[in-house]
């Protein structure tokens, strides 16, 4: 996808659900888009995308309301600057970058959930891991689902679910899921980016897995909640969420091995280097928001939140 105008790649019965679950009217698409791009170029403190492919995902992700596109838009170039750790330095020739890509510790699967969504399996606790730390996989992790976002129109429309495999998760990382770093994950997740998460599944989670988990609720919308499925080391259970013949072989699916999925997303990382590396010079530039500047902690401070969980 990219580049300038738009033009559709989805099957009609992705267009018919577009239409019936997100608004979308074939016939106002062009004038929305053109709306938004308007507004842009009318926001003296952020340096946007404006091609038609970025907009109309924004516009997708928030149902066609004009207004919330504007405020998500505005959301994610803000939450990208300020998370300079996840979204500086993205060349994937980078020596570093690229063993952490290597881990393949975010993967998009190719295939559906139950509820049509695409899935993505995120393995956090991989042995290997150890030597990088949250924030280094996290940047690895989120160059992944952007990539996935920019390339796979149906994701647009369909949204992700995401199966998360905490197996051999040490001490080590959980430690650096601090709450500030929990509350700057689910911001991107839910406010940033714009995309439907239709589901979280946990699986192969341990016992000391609820502590960490309580805070990372503490920082979900309701709706978010109802999508959480914790399967434990039930595969059984996973499979009435996320069917056999889209998991790879490891997880007793039918849909290729580990090595060959890792193998396609580096090859489409590489091939969208230059995609990757423009896209460092799009953020915000506070000095110049009107009114108020937004801070880190503006957007990922977490004392309202402690306040609150303390009286639970």
């Amino acid at each position: 996808m990219g580049g300038g105008e738009y033009v559709c790649t989805l099957s009609e019965e992705l267009q018919q659900r577009a239409k019936e679950e997100i608004n979308e009217d074939p016939e106002r698409r062009a004038q929305d888009i053109e709306h938004i791009r308007d507004w842009l170029k009318h926001q003296p403190h952020i340096k946007a995308r404006t091609d038609d492919w970025t907009i109309l995902r924004f516009l997708r992700g928030c149902k066609f309301s004009l207004e919330r596109t504007k405020e998500k838009l505005d959301m994610y170039y803000t939450c990208k600057t300020l998370c300079p750790e996840w979204y500086k330095n993205r060349d994937p020739q980078d020596k570093k970058l690229r063993s952490i890509l290597e881990l393949g510790a975010l993967l998009p699967l190719n295939g559906s959930s139950v509820r049509g969504a695409r899935t993505v399996l995120a393995r956090m606790g991989l042995p290997q891991a150890v030597v990088y730390n949250m924030d280094e996989l996290t940047q690895g992790s989120q160059l992944m689902l952007e990539l996935l976002m920019e390339e796979d129109e149906a994701v647009s429309i369909t949204g992700i679910e995401i199966i998360i495999d905490i197996e051999g998760m040490t001490f080590t990382h959980v430690a650096q899921m601090t709450p500030v770093f929990i509350k700057k994950a689910m911001t991107m997740l839910q406010e940033g980016y714009p995309v439907r998460p239709k589901g979280l599944n946990y699986i192969n989670t341990p016992a000391a897995f609820d502590t960490v988990f309580n805070i990372f609720k503490s920082f979900m919308k309701e709706k978010m909640k109802r999508r959480v499925h914790i399967h434990g080391s039930d595969l059984e259970s996973l499979y009435k969420e996320v069917p056999k013949e889209v998991l790879p072989v490891e997880y007793g699916g039918t849909n290729g091995t580990i090595e060959e999925i890792k193998k396609y997303w580096l090859d489409r990382v590489d091939a969208r280097r230059d995609w990757l590396l423009d896209d460092e010079n799009y953020g915000v530039d506070e000095s110049k928001r009107p009114g108020k500047a937004k801070t880190s902690a503006d957007l990922f401070g977490i004392e309202g939140s402690f306040r609150k969980l303390t009286v639970d």
